[in-house]
């Protein structure tokens, strides 16, 4: 039984040592056409990725460039209104104020940029920078001013709030 075995591992071991000998001959009647054909295919391949990254590039250039071309335009809107409320003689300077700053908020909220609340709120590091602590009735920790409003852009805090924290109530003694 053993020399049965033996004798299949020995034939399994020739066939595939005369197939690759097969395979190796084959694989040297490569001609030289069909080498320069391979090459030069090669070539413009590597030539035409080449290219795509260099266009590629100047489209994401330009793209970052232009990204905030509507944003600009809708704050010209702003500055227009700014320009026709300084050469308005006989209207209200506080309504036009008001009627801009409106306008000027719900740009910013379109763009995804949205005012941090800080009003009788606990006071937290990464949305709002304490800049006083004073004494008041309000529990130690919660902001009692907003000195800076702060903005987050798509859940991003942009800027912190600038805010005075409560220090709690101080005993006089």
């Amino acid at each position: 039984m053993e020399d049965d075995e033996t004798q299949r591992q020995e034939e399994i071991v020739s066939n595939e040592s005369e197939a690759s000998e097969v395979k190796d001959e084959g694989d040297s009647i490569v001609t030289q056409e069909a080498y320069e054909e391979l090459n030069n295919k090669f070539l413009r391949l590597a030539a035409d990725f080449e290219n795509f990254k260099k266009r590629s590039a100047r489209e994401r250039e330009q793209i970052l460039r232009f990204a905030n071309e509507q944003f600009a335009l809708e704050i010209l809107d702003i500055l227009d209104n700014f320009e026709r409320a300084l050469k308005a003689e006989d209207a209200d300077p506080k309504e036009g104020l008001s009627q801009i700053h409106k306008l000027f908020l719900s740009i910013l909220e379109r763009n995804g940029i949205t005012p941090i609340e800080c009003a009788n709120v606990r006071f937290n590091p990464n949305e709002h920078e304490a800049i006083a602590a004073i004494p008041s009735d309000e529990e130690e920790g919660t902001i009692v001013d907003e000195v800076c409003r702060g903005y987050c852009m798509h859940d991003k805090v942009i800027r912190c709030a600038k805010v005075a924290v409560s220090q709690g109530k101080q005993n006089k003694e």
